[in-house]
């Protein structure tokens, strides 16, 4: 061996590569209360068309600024959150997504009122008529 040759150490075996880290599930963007979905059923079977499901939007209307929309659909959108629960489809407008995240979603019937009611954790306040909120 010469004096001026330094031989350098072998090199460590190679780590292997890191397993990719688990994903956490998704959590549902909106829940449908058993009375929402029977009244969903019967409101698609009334229709006597076709229909790929119910669409749930938001839109500017009202004194808080904000309000619920329901509509049928005759397909689904290239970008619409789609909830199949129960036999039935609600298709989420994309653009509502962001605001709707944990809303529940519930039919009731009262003396005075019948409608779907949305019980949303975003939602900071209300109007006095019900019909807007804003977030």
């Amino acid at each position: 061996m010469d004096a001026g040759t330094i031989t350098p150490p072998p090199a460590p075996p190679a780590a292997p590569p890191a397993a990719p880290k688990p994903r956490r599930p998704r959590p549902q963007l909106m829940k449908l209360t058993d009375a929402a979905v029977e009244r969903v059923k019967a409101l698609i079977e009334q229709r006597g068309k076709p229909t790929a499901g119910v669409r749930i939007g938001v839109r500017t209307k009202g004194c808080s600024g904000l309000s619920y929309t329901l509509e049928y659909a005759d397909e689904r959108g290239p970008k619409d959150e789609v909830i199949e629960t129960q036999g039935i489809t609600i298709l989420v407008d994309p653009k509502a997504t962001l605001f709707l995240i944990g809303t529940e979603m519930d039919y009731v019937e009262e003396k005075l009122k019948t409608g779907f009611v949305f019980r949303n954790p975003n939602e900071k306040g209300r109007c006095g008529c019900g019909e807007s909120f804003h977030i």
